[in-house]
């Protein structure tokens, strides 16, 4: 059993004050509740201080995987004294530096200054080795050490080294974790001590949103945004176009959004995008857009004549959703107009990685359009599978030239698994040294196996573990929509890619939740995403040995961080649950 002391000086008439009774305290690595009793007010300790040191981590999320020491002891701070320095600073930090003290500040939940005030001043200093590294890549080392002690002058002092700014930013996540809010004394309190190295297992963490389902507010995507920083996440998937509309105003092609947005309201100007550019950079974030080609195309695009099947019907026989397009890859005009868009996204995103779609392209479209077909006989090819792969593979061919023109480097690009990245199809098409693929089917699909064989890298977004829009009503039929059932937190948690990868898990580059928005729109993101991304966060973050079950306490907590930061977080358990340790499972761990 551990025994735990908060040192902290209070008047019996202060706790006598409040409404609650209760105290915890820390048995067995667990909080429990107890009635605090006359003479005991002064070892009186709230909920959030016991679980900052009685959590196996500090209710730390996600779970550092280097050395964590903690002590026991918390002592409080003044919200008013925080100076942040930074040593060969990198121009980024002094945004992260900004937010870290918005943060703090908002803990407070009254205003009573004269117990807010008489803490002990906080003094942070930022250790860069390579400030000049402010674009994150797949190669960036978002590594960071934290070291908290007092000093000599009555400061809490704290030194975060890392080697750039999104290592440090890390740091700052995870010291604003260790920073409580103690809701007997109206104080926030931090561990008189503190020592973490960490680093993060994967370098890709994303969530994908869609946004031409139904459109998804500037707001909205910013929460997004909040949330996968306070999660250590690192890239946000755009979906930004699809068949259903067009809302990205292109400079170079803008009647592709006057004719394809839902309403002139609901597009992203150049100004949104470079704002949430900016918001999601100083947090630690880089936003990679995905252009869906050479299906998932229609609205927006019928005066130019570049898309064929638009609408067609029975849509069944087209695609796989209402409603159908598709380009006309023959077309020469198509691939002056890709690059144009193109363009735009390299000067607007500066993306190191490329999302070039892919995904759900019918062969009987193309099949059924005469021209193509016209086209294909010309050329000596037949119509079977791999004479419409061979189109395809012309159309890659052409889209990733016109799009290195644009970047004037080759970068990396992501495809969707599908037809051409079957054995039979990918080396002819998809050379392992230019393409990364990402798993959109379950994550016992052979085709990974394949994928890997081969040398291929790869990026879970297996449906069965990482769709989160799954569970909800079908909306072409009745019943529940396709990939249903819901998928519970503990699952996302538990979909490991070195369980899926085995020992071949150093090509997996991490994971991505999706969210498609089909039955999703600017008032249900919050919760169709969080926290159960925050899940998938701590797997990629910390390749964690253990199951859901000895995360769940820690998960609690950091779901209640999400709401404080004014995301709309899904509720997972009564609130007894939270307050009552490891007395809700049937098996206790």
């Amino acid at each position: 059993m551990k025994i735990f002391i908060l040192f902290c000086f209070l008047g019996i008439e202060y706790i006598s004050a409040l409404s609650s009774p209760w105290s915890w305290e820390c048995k067995n690595e667990r909080c429990t509740k107890k009635e605090i009793l006359k003479g005991e007010e002064e070892k009186a300790v709230s909920l959030e201080a016991c679980q900052m040191y009685c959590s196996r981590n500090s209710g730390l999320w996600p779970k550092p995987t280097g050395k964590v020491d903690i002590s026991n002891n918390l002592v409080p701070l003044n919200p008013s004294q925080i100076e942040i320095n930074s040593r060969r600073t990198s121009p980024l930090t002094a945004k992260a530096a900004k937010l870290f003290k918005e943060d703090l500040i908002s803990r407070i939940a009254t205003t009573r200054d004269s117990a807010n005030n008489d803490g002990k001043p906080l003094s942070i200093n930022i250790f860069l080795t390579e400030p000049d590294t402010d674009k994150l890549t797949l190669e960036t080392d978002e590594s960071y050490n934290l070291i908290l002690a007092p000093d000599d002058k009555g400061k809490v002092q704290v030194n975060i080294t890392a080697p750039n700014f999104y290592g440090s930013r890390h740091g700052l996540e995870t010291l604003g974790q260790l920073i409580i809010y103690d809701d007997l004394r109206n104080k926030l309190m931090v561990p008189s001590t503190a020592y973490i190295v960490d680093k993060p297992a994967y370098p890709y963490r994303g969530i994908l949103l869609d946004t031409s389902r139904n459109y998804i507010s500037v707001d909205a995507i910013k929460k997004t945004i909040n949330g996968m920083a306070a999660s250590k996440l690192n890239t946000f998937h755009w979906h930004i176009t699809d068949s259903h509309s067009f809302p990205y105003v292109s400079k170079s092609r803008p009647e592709l959004s006057l004719y394809g947005a839902y309403s002139p309201k609901k597009v992203y100007t150049e100004k949104d995008i470079e704002e949430i550019v900016d918001f999601a950079k100083s947090r630690g974030v880089r936003v990679m857009p995905e252009f869906d080609a050479p299906a998932h195309v229609g609205e927006g695009w019928q005066k130019t004549g570049y898309v064929i099947c638009l609408n067609a019907q029975p849509w069944g026989s087209y695609c796989v959703e209402p409603p159908c397009g598709q380009f006309d890859v023959t077309k020469d005009g198509l691939y002056d107009a890709l690059e144009d868009i193109y363009g735009d996204m390299v000067d607007q995103f500066d993306p190191d990685i490329f999302h070039m779609g892919g995904d759900e392209v019918h062969f009987t479209c193309w099949n059924n359009t005469k021209s193509i077909t016209d086209w294909m006989a010309k050329k000596g090819w037949g119509r079977e599978e791999k004479d419409f792969a061979k189109l395809w593979g012309y159309f890659q061919d052409n889209a990733v030239e016109r799009l290195f023109k644009k970047t004037n480097k080759n970068i990396p690009i992501i495809m969707w698994t599908s037809t051409l990245t079957k054995k039979e199809h990918i080396a002819k098409y998809l050379p392992k040294d230019k393409y990364i693929i990402q798993i959109w089917t379950t994550g016992s699909d052979p085709q990974i196996d394949e994928l890997l064989s081969e040398g291929y890298k790869l990026i879970l977004s297996n449906y069965d573990a990482l769709y989160l829009d799954c569970g909800f009503a079908g909306w072409v039929t009745d019943g529940n929509n396709w990939c249903s059932p819901y998928i519970g937190w503990q699952k996302v948690y538990d979909n490991n890619p070195r369980k899926i990868a085995g020992s071949k898990v150093s090509q997996i580059l991490g994971s991505e939740a999706a969210l498609w928005t089909e039955q999703v729109d600017s008032t249900s993101v919050d919760s169709r995403l969080w926290p159960r991304a925050a899940a998938m966060a701590e797997t990629l973050w910390s390749d964690p040995q253990t199951s859901w079950r000895e995360a769940e306490s820690r998960f609690l907590i950091h779901r209640e961080r999400l709401v404080r930061r004014g995301i709309d977080a899904d509720a997972l358990e009564p609130e007894w649950c939270l307050q009552n340790e490891n007395e809700c499972p049937i098996n206790k761990v």
